[in-house]
């Protein structure tokens, strides 16, 4: 077995090398990093995925830009105002702004960028998160109360209820600008060869090998919200590996100065390191939790969902299988994330009596947990139908699937098998609804508990689970409000009654771990789970 391993080993580094020269090179221009496997998508309409939002921030920049100790400032927008209701918001262009291939970049393209979004032809899951909240959202794009001046200098975008966290997102990801006539003449393809995808932040792409690596180059034509004085690295290079001996093993040769993935056997003897060495963790701001596929038997009944819900041992897994890196989740929103008063966690619990929605006294929740499968029709599990549960293979995803298939077979008595898929494939499917229960998490992409908990609204195109509750969205039709008090109230209404529907199954509370050299100088790791490479260096 030991003898088999250091083969992969060694084929994973001989891939590795073979992919890219070296993690920096001798003058400092050229760094290698690993932050995730090909992405699904990097078109900034279509993609939910960390990774791929890790590279948008690298390649675009938005109206305004999320700074290092994570305030707002001016990015492609140098200046903007609110009316005094909180509805219109006018921003003022920077002069000189220009595409990546050369062109004028104005607000005109950031009207067009809304509206594709707002386009149901587009698909784009974060549609109504991003633009849902404009006034005239809805079928017809052309209506969505976004206009450009005739001059491009200012765009005038009107609400159709005053929110106050706005501002974050338009310094989202999806509302990167996109050149309408690079999308209108190759279509979805406009996202997938460096010829064709023009971008406008401080890098551009080179070369793209899917499956290999992404090279990106400065972009010549930035100009916008990061000082580009201490923009120095000439070329940045993606390693695209899922498999995190790969990634490991392209940090051990020095091959990347940094990787997302790090193989979850090597954490154990890489935090009894002395001082920590080259690893880090770092808390987010996210959940990792299970969908159930709620527009599907059995789990469209409560109380199945109740039952696997409750069966499951958190504290196991956050401190044993995830080896103390993740906390255990009893509520579906987790600690850090902002309240009108104070944080949303300690509200939700001081509300429900100084409890968790989860109860953390697992022998009760496993009695309960019987009680709920054999109320629904399957006492001991008789009857109840072999669930296929959905994940990809990194990280702890298969261990935490292998102890649920245990679990269920020991508490519940009922059988699971375990569907591994690729992570390219994984996310279509879920969105799709080609799954019975899987795998899922969500990092926060603005700090408003909104961000999470609206996931689970009806129409929302990242409802994987195909949760759909008239009370649930009634609750959270009810928070989009201009008075904060009320506004997280009827959040923190919305969060109790899927809690109390078990619409997912909470799991842990995300943190993020790393390995980073020493020598790689001027990144930030955001609480959104995003490695800022702006102002990267070899020191």
């Amino acid at each position: 077995m030991k003898a088999r391993r250091i083969l992969a080993l060694l084929l994973a580094l001989c891939m590795v090398i073979a992919m890219v020269a070296c993690g920096g090179t001798k003058d400092g221009k050229e760094i290698t990093v690993q932050i995730g496997p090909n992405p699904e998508t990097l078109d900034p309409a279509l993609n939910s995925a960390v990774d791929g939002g890790n590279m948008l921030i690298t390649l675009f920049e938005t109206l305004l830009i999320i700074d290092e100790d994570g305030s707002v400032k001016p990015g492609q927008a140098e200046s903007y105002t609110v009316s005094n209701d909180g509805l219109t918001w006018t921003f003022t262009m920077r002069d000189g702004l220009k595409w990546s291939d050369g062109t004028e970049l104005n607000a005109k393209d950031f009207e067009y960028t809304m509206k594709r979004i707002c386009d149901p032809r587009t698909a784009a899951p974060y549609g109504e998160t991003v633009v849902g909240m404009i006034d005239g959202y809805g079928e017809d794009p052309e209506k969505l109360n976004v206009k450009a001046s005739d001059d491009g200098k200012t765009l005038t975008i009107v609400l159709s209820y005053p929110c106050a966290y706005f501002d974050k997102i338009v310094a989202f990801g999806t509302m990167s600008p996109v050149q309408k006539a690079t999308v209108e003449k190759n279509g979805d393809a406009w996202a997938t060869k460096p010829e064709t995808y023009v971008c406008n932040g401080p890098y551009m792409i080179k070369s793209w090998t899917p499956g290999e690596r992404i090279v990106c180059v400065k972009n010549p034509n930035y100009k916008g919200g990061w000082d580009t004085s201490r923009i120095v690295t000439e070329t940045l290079n993606f390693l695209l590996i899922e498999d995190s001996s790969a990634a490991y093993a392209a940090y051990k040769s020095k091959q990347a100065l940094l990787i997302k993935d790090v193989p979850t056997e090597e954490i154990p003897s890489l935090k009894k390191a002395e001082d920590g060495g080259d690893f880090y963790v770092d808390t987010i701001l996210g959940t990792y939790y299970l969908n159930l596929n709620c527009s599907k038997a059995p789990f469209d009944n409560v109380l199945v969902r109740k039952a696997l819900n409750l069966a499951i041992d958190r504290n196991y897994i956050a401190n044993t299988i995830m080896q103390g890196t993740y906390s255990p989740a009893y509520n579906f929103v987790g600690p850090g994330v902002s309240d009108a008063t104070g944080y949303f966690f300690d509200n939700a619990v001081k509300a429900n009596g100084n409890a968790t929605y989860i109860s953390k006294d697992y022998e009760a929740n496993k009695a309960a947990a019987k009680q709920a499968l054999a109320d629904a029709g399957y006492p001991n599990g008789q009857g109840f139908p072999t669930i296929t549960y959905s994940t990809n293979d990194s990280g702890y995803h298969v261990a935490v699937a292998e102890y649920l298939q245990q679990c269920y077979k020991d508490v519940l008595g009922i059988n699971m098998v375990i569907e591994k898929v690729e992570w390219s494939s994984f996310t279509p499917q879920r969105r799709e609804g080609n799954y019975e229960m899987a795998r899922n998490g969500w990092v926060m992409d603005y700090n408003d508990a909104s961000n999470m908990i609206e996931l689970l609204y009806s129409t929302n195109g990242n409802n994987d689970g195909k949760y759909n509750n008239p009370a649930f969205d009634a609750a959270i039709d009810a928070s989009k409000v201009a008075d904060s008090a009320a506004h997280f109230q009827a959040l923190h209404n919305a969060e109790k009654i899927m809690m109390e529907d078990y619409a997912n199954i909470p799991v842990a509370y995300y943190t993020d771990f790393w390995l980073q050299s020493s020598t790689l100088k001027g990144v930030w790791h955001s609480p959104y789970g995003y490695w800022y490479l702006q102002y990267a260096y070899i020191g």
